[in-house]
């Protein structure tokens, strides 16, 4: 069974209220459960970890702790860090392990500073704009 860690950055926590229209009306709790049943009605099996933080110092930490440990694959939406953070784009280098960058949204279609993904240029793939279907298909793709 693949172990997964799945990390969701600022603002996160307030899926469901934070502009639903952009992000949708669910919670990352939703999210999560909606995921987790997923994976088990297309019969695959995994074992995730969620974590979800708004300091980019704990979220670097986090996965500071990943490079030691068994985890086979790593979930993030590094969120409006995905943006701005070198710190971030640095601590994801150093892992050896496949990572799947997700957004809800497409960030594509909005505005000009979210279409550069500083933190995209160490994940094995991004995957974006289909809702809360993302952490579904790279939880899918990990397993694969």
């Amino acid at each position: 069974m693949k172990k997964i860690l799945v990390i969701n950055g600022p603002n996160l926590n307030m899926l469901g209220k934070r502009e639903p229209e952009i992000y949708g009306k669910d919670s990352l709790a939703d999210i999560e459960k909606y995921t987790e049943e997923m994976i088990e009605k297309h019969g695959l099996q995994a074992d995730m970890k969620w974590q979800q933080s708004n300091s980019e110092e704990e979220l670097i930490s986090i996965i500071h702790d990943t490079f030691d440990s068994d985890f086979n694959g790593l979930v993030i939406n590094p969120g409006a860090f995905s943006h701005t953070s070198i710190a971030l784009l640095d601590a994801l280098s150093m892992l050896k392990i496949p990572v799947i960058e997700v957004h809800l949204s497409n960030t594509n279609r909005r505005e000009d500073f979210r279409k550069t993904k500083i933190t995209a240029q160490s994940s094995t793939g991004v995957i974006e704009g289909l809702g809360k279907k993302v952490y579904y298909l790279a939880v899918m793709s990990l397993i694969d």
